[in-house]
């Protein structure tokens, strides 16, 4: 063995080491996948996506006396779920732009954490804006290429579907990004993609914004990510975690239900 490869061995056995004996911490940022879990609801001239369902196969009972097992169905984009660049129109033509060929070094990074939630509390309409990132950068250092930018709304504490869709008679009420802010995201801080806690990447309100959901438009359109309905973002640090985020291998998958997962130095 090398001493570079020695070194790097170091690396990984340091790294299994901090988890075991509790210098590094494993947050989940995935909310639980059920038949109540809420799903994005399109105006009805769309096709609407299936919610969460389970159907036991097998119980250790006649159908299988020593097994337990279920099928499961489901739209791609529900619970907590990644978005591939093929998934919106803009990301259609590039190269490993699926959930089964997309490089996987590309579903792990540092963790850029954008705490908005003051704000939101006030105006669930509230847009992340590129003066609020900037002002970020300013306490916090600039986003590193191949990072994950999560804002942090909190929105994942509210409880029932109504209150996380939160849909008035003129559509949803919820956050997410000023058209102007995810082109500077996408093209000028290389990252590899953001999330959010509400049900998807855009506000609830991004039908109306020039472009249209833009969060989908712009940043698939760089071939970038989307992860959406994560939760327990207030217990991440501004910097510092690694998150972890492959989606299912679904050949010509335009996203998938995942779990992931964050490691935090304690």
């Amino acid at each position: 063995m090398t001493s570079a490869s020695a070194s790097q061995s170091d690396i990984l056995a340091r790294l299994v080491s901090g988890i075991v004996g509790g210098g590094i911490r494993v947050v989940d940022l995935t909310v639980p996948l059920e038949p109540a879990t809420p799903t994005i609801q399109l105006p009805p001239q769309f096709a609407p996506s299936k919610s969460f369902s389970l159907e036991e196969i097998s119980r250790y009972d006649e159908r299988g006396p020593a097994w337990y097992w279920n099928n499961i169905a489901c739209g791609e984009h529900t619970g907590t779920h990644f978005d591939a660049p093929v998934h919106w129109v803009t990301g259609k033509d590039y190269p490993n732009n699926a959930t089964h060929n997309i490089p996987v070094d590309r579903f792990i990074g540092p963790a850029c954490v954008i705490d908005i939630s003051q704000e939101v509390a006030g105006n669930p309409d509230f847009l992340l804006t590129q003066a609020v990132v900037e002002d970020w950068e300013r306490r916090h250092g600039r986003i590193p290429a191949h990072a994950w930018v999560l804002v942090r709304t909190d929105w994942s504490q509210r409880r029932t579907a109504k209150e996380f869709l939160n849909i008035g008679k003129d559509g949803p009420h919820t956050p997410g990004f000023h058209p102007q802010c995810v082109p500077f995201l996408a093209r000028e801080r290389d990252i590899l993609g953001v999330g959010v806690e509400t049900v998807g990447t855009d506000a609830g309100q991004a039908a109306t914004f020039e472009p249209m959901f833009p969060c989908h438009t712009l940043m698939h359109g760089s071939n970038r990510f989307g992860l959406a309905s994560l939760t327990n973002l207030d217990q991440l640090p501004p910097t510092g975690a690694v998150v972890i985020a492959p989606p299912l291998k679904i050949v010509n998958g335009s996203g998938s239900p995942l779990r992931v997962l964050a490691l935090v130095p304690v």
